[in-house]
């Protein structure tokens, strides 16, 4: 796939298909932008759950925080991706290793790593990256 550019089609499908949510490197700073992306995400109506060891049984926004993926106790839709792009290919090696999988990948602005997004499409799992679901989703559903 073309990680160039996506259509506004392809982001609406994923938006309009994911509900639950798993957010990787999520941060309790209220002034950090996944704790931002977090609200607003929660606020449409996804479920969101935050990852990140750091934070493990803790709680950001209300959501108890998972060290990792493994952890999340339900199946995960997509997994928002807030870690920097070097991490990228270790979170899709987590994601591959769930069951069922996710259905989407998705990287935040900044974050891109075409080797490990080939990696997650040979599985079947849709990719995003360089976006931002709490900027594409009033552009294009709300």
């Amino acid at each position: 796939m073309d990680h160039d550019a996506y259509t506004d089609d392809y982001l609406a499908g994923i938006l309009q298909s994911v509900k639950t949510i798993a957010l990787t490197g999520a941060s309790p700073n209220p002034a950090r932008p996944s704790n931002g992306v977090m609200g607003y995400l929660l606020s449409r109506g996804y479920e969101v759950i935050p990852v990140n060891p750091g934070q493990a049984g803790k709680q950001i926004q209300g959501r108890t925080v998972y060290a990792r993926l493994a952890d999340v106790p339900v199946p995960i839709d997509m997994v928002d991706v807030f870690r920097a792009a070097e991490y990228l290919d270790g979170v899709v090696g987590e994601a591959l290793a769930l069951r069922p999988l996710p259905k989407v990948i998705w990287a935040q602005l900044g974050v891109r790593d075409d080797a490990a997004a080939a990696k997650a499409e040979a599985a079947g799992i849709q990719v995003v990256m360089n976006r931002c679901p709490a900027i594409e989703y009033p552009r294009l559903i709300a």
